[in-house]
């Protein structure tokens, strides 16, 4: 007895000694099943994430037998270690150990190994019950996995006929799954469903599969409520945007920062007129292709050796009027950056984005749109009415729809890009189907220009062009050597170590100059000079502005694509009559003068009457900063391709019940044109508003540009739609023995001599640009604002 009793006192010493070692087991035992159960249960819930593949589930499936031992082994190993501990206890009460004060160990010192027993109790019911409950989830998870193993692989592509490009696509995707990443990013695995799946979830060609409802992709965001605009009155920030690394954003800092207090004194000005309106604040990503280095980036290390510089002036100006209206921006010079900023998904960019755009408008250039196609996939179509295209020379309609262009012979390298011709956005207001964006120029205050005029060397010219290239010119040292009797020239022609030798010896060279030194220069000179080229610069609205005379040789025959190689592949069929047209057509005498160089009693006789008129310094409204940022506030506000769509084209046959709407329009009193009846509705959300309207016919030589310019007016594309019926040709006493609805985009017309009129089928090829002297077109013209002709009188 006495022996049984020292090996019990043994026993308890030794497991009162190792209590504590024990509690740590039973936590890490604890601790271990929790993290078991989190492994073995996680993936059944992970693969109801959004994105995640539905066959994911099939896989962890297959390794739950042996999850369901490792917690049977586990609920066993408790229950005995309970079960031992459970006759401790019972040995110790057999014991005298439990007897009065006389024990050694008091009976307290025992309460934790009791309360200990009773823990291992719990837990190891808790176990049991846990291994029955993922028992029974595992056995359920299985048997979803079979179904979806089933219907894995029982998919047949759908006949629905709302779908008719099921079948092709998923033709497609058999063939050409793996040619891209993209696909397995979106769970594709060259299984028949996970095509369905994509074509119906990720892209819109297929219909939603019934059993993949309560998986399918959540519904997008909705949208961000709408945060007023407000005029900036700091650019510093802009200049942080702009970022660095580049000399190309070096110059336009530079610009931005010149021209900082012009800017702000013209947004308080526009502040000011506004009074107080609503303006919804849009995000906006500026993507300047160009300069990137996938595009080649031409331009930056041409910036300080003379290169051109118009684009990244313009450029420059965008940026700070678009940061001074309070729009949020954000500005990419890389296409690693812009695929960022879009969700392009990885691989090749033939799937949609991950999620919706995050921006309201894209500012971009030809190969930042080119670099967005190749990215985007789908969403590219999608999203493409938000995009804002800066097209310095313009794309007239006929070269941007693709099949029209395709077919007639005007698709070039630049153009079939199918979107709204006033999405694009030149630097002059040369082509009326592009919306006209232009850049600024450096205003003067009255002080200013009257030092200028009192301190002009009228015996002084300065030759347009920083290249020695231009000085190649054939024919040049004919009116040079006239230029030179009368005046000194003063050139500014790029060199490193030597005079160019294309520059004649009695030419005062400069060398390339900072701008400030060659705004010195201008305000210095009497004429400023071309040599017909570069074409349409912002040079010599800079000179005109600085008080120089802007003279320029007139190009007969004009040049176009069609005889001209630098025109040649441009989306337009423009005829260049001068080496600047805006400075020619909008500007004109005495300002700005176009002779013919070859006649030379005509260049002589220019430049002597050019030294004898005084010129004030002129800057058109349109290109001051007020003047800029009052027509991209214009175009924010009104223009929206994403919405706005024309009206349904007439029925080409009518019966007789049908009765169509009286015509808004009436004969103006003089019988002339037409023009919108003031008894007719009229929309307030049009824009232009449709009040400016007034119809007029073309001679067979003219475009509707022209047309409208003899009559004091700018073709308005938008109005097309409202001159594209036959009560039109009634209403204008044209007489139509037949009327036909074409493609063309010299439409709507007339041929006259034959009685044949001919309406518009495609609204994208309503263009004021183009003659055939077949017709007499149509066209509509509005009015505009003095100095600022892209915006009508009651625009803004």
């Amino acid at each position: 007895m006495i022996t049984v009793n020292a090996d019990g006192k043994i026993m308890v010493r030794r497991c009162l000694v190792t209590l504590r070692p024990f509690r740590i087991f039973v936590l890490g035992i604890g601790f271990f099943t929790l993290c078991f159960l989190m492994t073995s249960l996680g993936g059944q819930f992970s693969a109801k994430r959004l994105g995640d593949s539905p066959f994911t589930i099939r896989t962890e499936v297959m390794g739950t037998l042996e999850s369901r031992g490792v917690l049977r082994r586990m609920s066993d190993m408790l229950e005995m270690l309970m079960k031992r501990m459970d006759i401790l206890a019972r040995l110790e009460n057999s014991t005298d150990f439990h007897k009065g004060d006389e024990t050694r160990f008091p009976l307290d010192r025992f309460q934790p190994a009791a309360g200990l027993m009773e823990r291992i109790q719990a837990i190891a019911q808790n176990v049991s019950d846990i291994a029955i409950k993922v028992d029974q989830i595992l056995r359920n998870s299985l048997l979803n996995g079979k179904v979806m193993e089933g219907r894995r692989d029982q998919c047949e592509v759908p006949r629905d006929p709302k779908y008719p490009d099921c079948a092709g696509k998923v033709e497609w995707m058999r063939a050409r799954w793996t040619s891209d990443p993209c696909y397995a990013f979106f769970g594709v695995d060259g299984t028949e469903c996970s095509f369905l799946i994509y074509l119906s979830e990720v892209e819109w060609f297929c219909p939603p599969l019934p059993w993949r409802n309560r998986t399918a992709a959540a519904p997008s965001p909705p949208p961000r409520p709408p945060v007023q605009a407000a005029f900036q009155s700091d650019l510093a920030h802009l200049l942080e945007l702009i970022g660095t690394g580049k000399e190309s954003l070096s110059f336009m800092k530079k610009r931005i920062r010149h021209l900082a207090q012009q800017w702000l004194r013209a947004a308080r000005r526009l502040e000011q007129k506004l009074k107080g309106r609503q303006r919804d604040q849009k995000h906006i990503l500026i993507h300047i292709g160009f300069l990137t280095e996938e595009s080649g980036d031409v331009f930056s290390p041409r910036v300080l050796k003379g290169g051109p510089l118009g684009e990244m002036v313009q450029w420059a100006d965008i940026l700070a009027a678009l940061f001074l209206l309070g729009h949020s921006l954000r500005v990419t010079v890389s296409l690693k950056e812009l695929q960022s900023h879009l969700g392009v998904p990885p691989g090749r960019g033939n799937c949609p984005l991950t999620s919706p755009l995050p921006f309201d408008l894209i500012y971009t250039d030809y190969h930042g749109l080119q670099q967005m196609k190749q990215h985007m996939g789908l969403s590219f179509k999608k999203y493409r009415c938000r995009v804002r295209v800066i097209d310095t020379f313009g794309t007239e309609p006929a070269y941007n729809h693709e099949e029209y262009a395709t077919l007639r012979g005007y698709r070039t390298n630049w153009g079939y890009w199918n979107l709204q011709p006033t999405q694009f956005m030149t630097m002059f207001p040369h082509t009326p189907d592009n919306s006209f964006m232009g850049f600024v120029s450096e205003e003067l205050n009255q002080t200013e220009k009257q030092l200028i005029k009192s301190n002009k060397v009228s015996s002084m010219a300065v030759v347009y062009g920083k290249e020695a290239s231009i000085w190649k010119l054939q024919g040049k040292e004919k009116f040079l050597a006239i230029l030179n009797k009368y005046m000194e020239i003063h050139g500014t022609v790029y060199y490193e170590t030597q005079r160019p030798p294309e520059v004649p010896a009695f030419v005062k060279n400069h060398g390339l100059l900072p701008q400030h030194e060659f705004q010195q220069l201008l305000r210095k000179a009497k004429l400023f000079i071309g040599f017909g080229f570069p074409y349409e610069g912002p040079a010599p609205l800079e000179a005109i502005a600085n008080g120089c005379v802007f003279l320029q040789a007139r190009f007969n025959p004009p040049h176009s694509s069609l005889n001209h190689e630098f025109f040649r592949g441009k989306p337009t069929s423009r005829e260049v009559s001068s080496q600047h047209p805006y400075a020619e057509d909008f500007i004109g005498k005495p300002h700005v003068w176009t002779v013919d160089y070859n006649n030379s009693e005509e260049f002589e006789a220019a430049v002597k009457t050019i030294m004898r008129t005084q010129v004030d310094p002129y800057l058109p409204y349109e290109y001051t900063c007020e003047g800029m940022l009052e027509r991209i506030h214009a175009y924010i506000q009104h223009q929206d391709f994403c919405t706005t769509s024309s009206p349904p084209l007439p029925p080409k046959t009518k019966s007789p019940a049908m009765q169509s709407p009286p015509s808004p329009l009436v004969l103006s009193p003089n019988a002339t044109h037409l023009v919108w009846s003031p008894r007719a509705s009229r929309d307030p959300q049009a824009w232009p508003p449709v009040g400016s309207l007034q119809v007029w016919v073309s001679e067979t030589r003219h475009t509707c540009t022209e047309t409208c310019r003899r009559h004091g007016l700018v073709c308005e594309p938008t109005f097309f739609r409202f001159l594209n019926k036959e009560e039109v040709f009634l209403q204008l006493s044209i007489t139509c023995d037949s009327t036909e609805y074409e493609m063309n985009h010299l439409y709507p017309a007339v041929a006259e001599n034959v009685h044949e009129c001919y309406l518009q089928k495609e609204p994208l090829l309503f263009s004021c640009a183009g003659y055939n002297t077949k017709y007499r077109r149509l066209c509509p013209c509005r009015d505009f604002q003095q100095g600022q002709v892209a915006l009508c009188r009651d625009c803004l």
